[in-house]
């Protein structure tokens, strides 16, 4: 009962200092959407937007971060407070709001365009054959020779290669898409029109050779149908090899480097152009890289903040002097103070780490303990009821409460707090109870950073993303060509090398050389 009722008040807690997070997060929020957007310098740069399909409702972002704010304090208070909350919205936000409507309602009317168009040709393709061959049993049936068994058998080929042409654009072409492109993938454009171009030239010739005229040989017909289709299936595996395995083979290693902290990867690419390569990295950017932690980035601006303050200029001269005195006094008081900085960041260093293992310690220590409690309490509830089982969930609102300060404690030490709320930590306890995980398997979600996909959407700084680029995004990858992938806090920064040609050659050993023949004198003692 106890356990209980520490339980609900760390629930109350929690949401009675949420509503300082929230003000702290619309503030921020704010002041990242006031900074001025960066003008390219340059006129041949060009900026584009690649935005993922839109999952969620237009305020989802704002709304579940407010609704969800995080607050540092969730683990140690147990003061129930009641209230009511105001919301205020500002002229900007207001702005921003209907610009992200404009430019969602416009992506959205491109893609589905794309996807009509698409669709409209395909059945379009589909139909063709079929109307070649009932047209003339409609029109002028009387008149038309009797098919043979060799027409009766062209039947049989045009439904079964019209069977796998349907199956074949279905796995190739009707995909659910993963993100929005900002121009018009070039193949896929080039292979619509020259299916329009093929058909509408058999249309063509079927109208002015056959309808016409009112051909009597049906064999002929169908033949001609069956011809199509072939060159349909054709057209099929020319798709193949342009869509999919074209790029298969690698040609290109790009190095993606963060702004903001330095992390690097590298991979391998092939024949791609710039905004669909901008689409892979992006996709591997979400699983390899760490996730983005601006608080790990205060530390550095703190300590030269504070470095800056420790500075004093005293214009002994009087006003009257000019700012060069000043200036010069600074840049010597900085030199001097230079040679002590770096033992400063080396104690500060050191001391940071001592604190995270210290509090790792009793994290780990927690959580063993709270695991042995909760088989504890299995096993009484086994031999109380054999046929009932204790519910994961209530196991782990049981148990976290003797662990929630420790956790707390180590997650804002590493600056990881933001990322897990209340909410997530029980989930996460509740799956690894039901599934009889380890405390190991539970601390390595918050030992230490995982990548951006182990979070919530809400939690990523980046979904919508700009790619700017000196060439054209459509234009293929080549030696040298740098571009950039920008969201709101930090941007990826793509190198792209071509892996080198490789020269290998042979060198033939003969099985001889290594036979040699050993002369025993009879002297030597062997």
């Amino acid at each position: 009962m106890s356990t209980a009722m520490d339980t609900e008040s760390t629930y109350s807690g929690y949401s009675h200092y949420s509503g300082h997070s929230k003000k702290a997060h619309r503030q921020g929020s704010r002041d990242r959407h006031k900074s001025p957007r960066s003008k390219d310098g340059s006129r041949s740069e060009k900026s584009v937007t690649i935005q993922t399909p839109p999952a969620e409702p237009l305020l989802g972002n704002d709304a579940s971060r407010a609704e969800e704010g995080q607050d540092d304090n969730w683990g140690e208070t147990t003061t129930a407070i009641t209230g009511t909350s105001e919301h205020s919205i500002s002229q900007e936000d207001i702005a921003r709001i209907s610009k992200d409507l404009e430019d969602s309602v416009g992506l959205d009317c491109k893609r589905y365009l794309g996807l009509t168009v698409a669709a409209v040709l395909g059945l379009l393709v589909f139909l063709t054959p079929i109307a070649f061959i009932l047209l003339p049993q409609i029109l002028w049936r009387d008149d038309l020779e009797p098919c043979g068994t060799v027409c009766e058998g062209l039947f049989i080929s045009v439904a079964f290669k019209l069977l796998i042409l349907l199956i074949g654009t279905w796995a190739l072409f009707f995909r659910q898409p993963k993100a929005d492109l900002p121009r018009v993938f070039v193949f896929r454009a080039l292979l619509l029109v020259l299916i329009f171009l093929f058909v509408f030239s058999y249309w063509l010739f079927y109208g002015v050779r056959i309808l016409d005229s009112k051909d009597t040989n049906y064999q002929g017909i169908v033949q001609y149908a069956v011809s199509l289709v072939d060159a349909l299936l054709f057209i099929h595996y020319l798709a193949i090899v342009l869509l999919e395995l074209r790029q298969l083979q690698p040609m290109f290693t790009v190095k993606v480097v963060r702004s903001t902290d330095g992390e690097s990867r590298y991979y391998s690419l092939g024949h791609l152009s710039i905004q669909r390569a901008a689409l892979v990295v992006l996709e591997n950017y979400y699983k390899d890289f760490t996730v983005y932690n601006p608080a790990l980035l205060t530390a550095s601006k703190s300590r030269a903040a504070k470095h800056m303050a420790g500075l004093k200029v005293y214009n002994v001269d009087g006003p009257g002097n000019n700012a060069s005195g000043q200036s010069r006094a600074m840049i010597a008081a900085a030199a001097r103070r230079r040679d002590s900085s770096h033992n400063e960041l080396y104690y500060e260093e050191a001391d940071h780490e001592r604190r995270v293992k210290k509090r790792r310690a009793r994290l780990v220590v927690a959580v063993e303990e709270a695991f042995t409690h909760i088989k504890r309490l299995q096993a009484e509830e086994q031999q109380k009821a054999p046929g009932e089982m204790m519910d994961p969930r209530e196991a782990a609102q049981a148990i976290f409460p003797s662990m929630a300060r420790a956790l707390q404690k180590y997650l804002r030490t590493t600056r990881q707090q933001q990322y897990h709320s209340m909410e997530s930590i029980l989930q996460h306890l509740s799956f690894c109870i039901t599934n009889n995980m380890t405390p190991k398997a539970f601390l390595e979600r918050y030992l230490s950073p995982g990548p951006t996909l182990q979070y919530d959407r809400d939690r990523w700084f980046s979904k919508q993303w700009t790619l700017v680029s000196e060439e054209a995004v459509t234009s293929g990858l080549q030696d040298g060509v740098v571009f950039v992938l920008k969201c709101l806090d930090f941007s990826l920064v793509v190198n792209v090398k071509k892996i080198p040609f490789i020269k290998l050659s042979e060198e033939f050993i003969d099985p001889k050389s290594h036979k040699f023949v050993l002369r025993l004198q009879s002297e030597t003692s062997v």
